[in-house]
């Protein structure tokens, strides 16, 4: 087995390197280590989806972005569900018709949802944060969305508050049945390590609430995030953040193709976000990022 993984390793290396000059079938073929389970018309559905955060591109709540998206030639778009005072942006049924008409129109998906005023009205403490989890599942359902994410970050940090940890599972217990019924998973982000993600989802006891798994601020925590990746495995983790400090991918200090490997390791197929740095500006670090997953985590496997 090591020696497999390791003519794996060498294998999405030697891709990531010659990105710019493989074709897709190339690119393809030399990721297909994954899934060794997975066989004819079912390899194709369990391929990865690249997309990136609606605020990452200038467009926060904004149906604008599945546009840039599709410029860009991503999957899709992590929309982040706004506010109009007190209530989120996406709960009125207009809004949602012309994000959803958007996403079609630009050949898009909507990846996930997002509650990215968390970070400033904390989930651990605000009343209102906790009305907008439970209404952010009900849009969801009626956007056929899967997932939304919890940031807790800024003021909303839980990282060394055991007490605001304590009302976050408290709450997730109250939201987890609701999100259950509606075919939906809470996602939390925050600064913890996977062990303490754990520890939370094992306290709410809901396979409706797993982590959101942003792969910059684990690694910039110090936590070994291949290790993470296996030890929370794909029952626990939802969906993915891409990001590598300030540095294009593949020139930083991520190790994407130990990452697929990680991922291949628990059978994770499904979305990967970009939410990085632009050094090249928006469109160009976005367009170089993207083709630099895709050769790594290809739609195909």
């Amino acid at each position: 087995m090591q020696k497999l993984n390791m003519s794996r390793r060498k294998m999405m290396l030697n891709s990531a390197r010659a990105v710019a000059g493989l074709s897709l079938a190339g690119i393809m073929s030399s990721c297909r280590s994954g899934s060794g389970d997975l066989a004819g018309d079912k390899m194709l559905k369990k391929g990865f989806r690249i997309g990136a955060c609606d605020w990452s591109l200038g467009k926060s709540s904004d149906a604008g972005s599945f546009e840039v998206a599709r410029r860009l030639e991503l999957d899709g778009v992590q929309v982040n569900a706004g506010m109009v005072g007190e209530e989120l942006h996406l709960s009125s049924p207009e809004v949602q018709k012309t994000f959803l008409k958007a996403a079609e129109d630009n050949g898009m998906e909507i990846a996930s949802l997002c509650l990215l005023q968390l970070n400033g009205i904390p989930y651990k403490s605000n009343p209102l944060a906790e009305r907008w989890v439970v209404d952010s599942i009900e849009i969801c359902r009626e956007m056929k969305v899967k997932v939304v994410m919890i940031p807790c970050f800024g003021k909303g940090d839980i990282l060394d508050d055991e007490k605001g940890v304590d009302v976050v599972v408290e709450r997730l217990k109250q939201a987890a049945p609701k999100a259950e019924k509606a075919g939906v998973v809470i996602g939390l982000e925050s600064l913890l390590s996977a062990e303490q993600h754990m520890d939370i989802i094992d306290r709410v006891g809901s396979g409706a609430v797993k982590v959101y798994y942003d792969l910059g601020n684990a690694h910039k925590k110090g936590y070994d995030i291949y290790k993470e990746i296996r030890f929370l495995g794909s029952r626990n983790i939802c969906e993915f953040h891409a990001k590598d400090y300030n540095n294009l991918f593949g020139q930083g200090k991520i190790d994407f193709p130990r990452v697929r490997l990680a991922m291949d390791d628990i059978g994770y197929h499904g979305l990967i976000q970009i939410e990085g740095a632009t050094p090249l500006g928006l469109e160009a670090s976005y367009r170089h990022d993207g083709q630099y997953l895709k050769s790594i985590f290809p739609r195909e496997v």
